[in-house]
């Protein structure tokens, strides 16, 4: 029985020293020496600029809004055409895309940079690109979470606070003066930014450019703040010339979601405005021919192929505002067109194909805010040659999309010769411009139509005078807040809407007065 005890200890003593020399070394074993335990902020800044690129959505929403592209067919694509609220389908997509891949990594790209005097450079760039992405939200929307919007990780705040549009604004302007101030050409070069290769200079201008566009959206509301703010931001110096433009280079790898959009299953539903071809085409617009083509006599989208295609701008025709799939038949029979599809539309070869570039902030754009500026006399400088540049600038950037959208100079200075600004028409004419000037740039050409009343488009008359949302001669004024929203965070977003006003399309931001 002694010995049955003393072989039972034996083994026991064995069974244990095999399991410890088993297990000696396993904890260094099992640590994965390829998978990352840290990320460079820098790749968090840059996977923030690349969804930045405007979703789909702003085509059937902004883009209608502001009458450039229009779609009579219903179902997923109802919006602006429509006078329609279709959050599941159109709102949550900018929604979601901001708040998931832009904001959340540039919130996290502050945390990690904050403290970094080594990365002070990146922590300003975040700090502007974050106010951008911002800044669009707000304007689409109106009251939307910014004091705790992204603080989902480093926060763990799972059900953000909303922030009313006018304490947003201070705030950003406060966060563009300060970043754009404090970036400097003697710190560390954040080389592998793809934006701006890390080049301060241009980071720069990006950010007072960013500062003047959040001024002039307050000349209505706040003219003193605006007056400030825009002063601030042309001493700081804004975005003049194009190789300076803001913009996301798409490629085979990274294309344009506009791109996708228009040459995927949507190629032949969408068209561009009547209002839009008519005033490039009464003006003898060149950038018309850069914009547009038409297949003649195409009756059916299949049918829209190159060898009946022709970008002569005499030619152009675009689709007018409030007909849907039904009623759009006997207009194009009206019109003298073989059907719907042989309207003009945005050439997807050329200007939307999808690793064409899609641009933030252009030189044409704030040298066209600097006119109002000046006509205002809130800055030195002519309001004409403000307005000639902006206009020169903008042809200038056709290249950019396509060598086959370019813009001959002798055509450039033809119409800049023939278009100056004139006394009395300052306003509606330096708007009308920026329109032009923003398209394809859904976000701001919307915002900035409501903030100057330019230019002057008659209001779709689809689904009035019947239609409680938007009432019979008025426009869509914002986004409604996608469904997750109020189904997931139904207290703040109620209380939101408590404040603002009833969360329907022809409630207006707090800017737009």
């Amino acid at each position: 029985m002694k010995k049955i005890f003393n072989y039972s200890l034996l083994a026991l003593f064995l069974l244990i020293l095999t399991a410890v020399s088993c297990t000696k070394g396993l904890e260094e074993i099992n640590i994965n020496r390829v998978n990352p335990t840290s990320l460079d902020p820098a790749l968090l800044l840059n996977n923030a600029i690349i969804n930045t690129s405007y979703p789909t959505k702003t085509v059937v929403y902004d883009m209608g809004i502001v009458q450039q592209l229009v779609t009579p067919n219903g179902g997923v694509l109802a919006g602006a055409n429509f006078n329609q609220d279709s959050r599941d389908v159109t709102n949550a997509p900018l929604w979601a895309t901001y708040y998931q891949n832009v904001i959340k990594y540039t919130h996290d790209a502050i945390a990690r940079t904050k403290d970094d005097p080594a990365r002070s450079n990146l922590y300003n760039m975040a700090r502007i690109w974050q106010s951008y992405a911002f800044m669009i939200l707000t304007d689409e929307y109106g009251a939307i979470p910014y004091s705790e919007g992204g603080a989902g990780l480093t926060d763990a705040v799972l059900f953000p606070k909303y922030d009313q549009q006018e304490d947003i604004y201070p705030s950003i302007i406060q966060e563009l003066t300060d970043a754009s101030a404090a970036l400097s050409e003697s710190g560390t070069v954040e080389a592998s930014d793809i934006l701006y290769a890390g080049n301060i200079a241009q980071w720069k201008k990006f950010g007072y450019s960013l500062l003047l566009r959040a001024g002039m959206r307050l000349s209505k509301v706040d003219p003193a703040k605006a007056q400030t703010t825009v002063q601030a931001a042309f001493n700081g110096g804004v975005i003049l010339q194009n190789e300076d433009n803001a913009m996301m280079r798409h490629d085979a790898n990274y294309t344009s979601p506009i791109g996708n959009m228009l040459n995927g299953t949507e190629a032949a539903n969408f068209y561009l405005v009547e209002a839009f071809v008519d005033t490039l085409k009464n003006n003898n617009d060149p950038r018309l021919s850069s914009i547009a083509v038409r297949y003649v006599g195409a009756t059916s989208g299949p049918e829209q192929t190159p060898d009946i295609a022709t970008t002569d701008p005499t030619a152009q025709i675009g689709m007018p505002m409030g007909y849907d799939n039904g009623t759009i038949g006997a207009k194009a029979t009206a019109d003298g067109l073989a059907s719907f599809y042989d309207y003009s539309q945005l050439d997807r070869r050329r200007m939307a194909k999808n690793t064409a570039p899609i641009f933030f902030v252009t030189a044409a754009q704030t040298q066209l805010l600097l006119a109002e500026a000046s006509y205002r006399g809130w800055i030195s400088g002519d309001a004409a040659q403000y307005f000639a540049d902006g206009i020169r600038a903008n042809m200038d950037q056709m290249a950019t999309y396509d060598l086959g959208s370019a813009v001959a100079e002798a055509d450039r200075e033809t119409y800049v010769a023939s278009h100056p600004l004139e006394a009395g028409r300052e306003l509606e004419q330096i708007n009308t411009q920026y329109w032009i000037a923003s398209f394809l740039n859904g976000p701001e050409a919307f915002a900035n139509f409501r903030r100057s009343g330019y230019p002057a488009l008659a209001p779709n008359p689809y689904g009035q005078p019947n239609n409680p949302d938007v009432p019979q001669g008025t426009f869509i004024r914002r986004l409604t807040y996608p469904t997750s929203e109020l189904s997931v965070n139904g207290t703040n977003v109620n209380e939101a809407i408590d404040k603002q006003g009833p969360d329907v399309l022809s409630t207006r931001v707090w800017w737009d007065k």
